[in-house]
């Protein structure tokens, strides 16, 4: 069996076609008999493409296992649907370019009813395989000796009790923990210039919205490599 586990796309639709396509190559080398794709989340945000990437998503998952873990980026989308206020944070962690991204054109500062009418013209605007992906979103995904979610886990917490909250936003708690989880725990949501590599954990956000770096980390029996 092989994983491929991709960081934080961020709106990014260049980087993860660039990266699907190194996936590809990768398996007309050599194909295992199982390949899972696991996508630990913020695919939107940021980057001008949001729609473009859900659009990609969709289009893998025909062809491949693939499993889509939410991020907190998602969080906030769904959460705007429900309650328009949200756009308030929202836009302070680039939800409006998400909006752009649906051809939607909101004020760099809208007004109660402007996020409002946003949020009902998001919900128009969403084709049904995008709200389809974000209901079916989970929060964590364990194979093996290994454990992905999007931010971490919360230290003293067992895996399998763990809060969507913590999976979805914890930082330092988690990043400065020596702690033994239990499995080996890959993550993104807090940038890093380079793949990194703990005892307990992996964190493979290095930042593609900024730097134009998308990581994939290739799992298999024989090791752990970046594609």
């Amino acid at each position: 069996m092989r994983i491929y586990a991709i960081g934080d796309v961020h709106g990014r639709v260049d980087l993860l076609d660039a990266t699907f396509a190194r996936i590809d190559a990768n398996l007309t080398h050599s194909a295992p008999h199982r390949v899972i794709h696991v996508l630990l989340g913020d695919y939107v945000d940021r980057g001008p493409s949001s729609r473009e990437v859900l659009d990609r998503l969709v289009e893998r998952a025909r062809l491949h296992h693939v499993i889509c873990l939410k991020g907190n980026h998602e969080s906030y989308l769904v959460e705007f649907l429900h309650d328009p206020s949200v756009l308030g944070d929202w836009r302070h962690f680039g939800g409006l370019e998400t909006l752009r991204s649906y051809g939607l054109n909101p004020a760099a500062y809208p007004s109660s009813a402007e996020e409002r009418r946003l949020a009902l013209a998001l919900l128009a605007a969403l084709p049904a395989e995008h709200k389809q992906l974000l209901r079916k979103l989970g929060a964590s995904f364990s194979c093996g000796d290994f454990f992905f979610a999007h931010a971490g886990v919360k230290p003293g917490v067992p895996l399998a009790r763990q809060s969507e909250h913590d999976l979805l936003w914890i930082r330092d708690d988690f990043l400065l923990s020596q702690q033994d989880f239990g499995k080996v725990v890959v993550h993104g949501h807090t940038p890093v210039l380079q793949p990194e590599f703990r005892g307990n954990r992996i964190n493979i956000d290095t930042g593609a919205y900024a730097t134009g770096r998308l990581t994939c980390l290739m799992i298999e029996r024989d090791g752990i490599f970046v594609l």
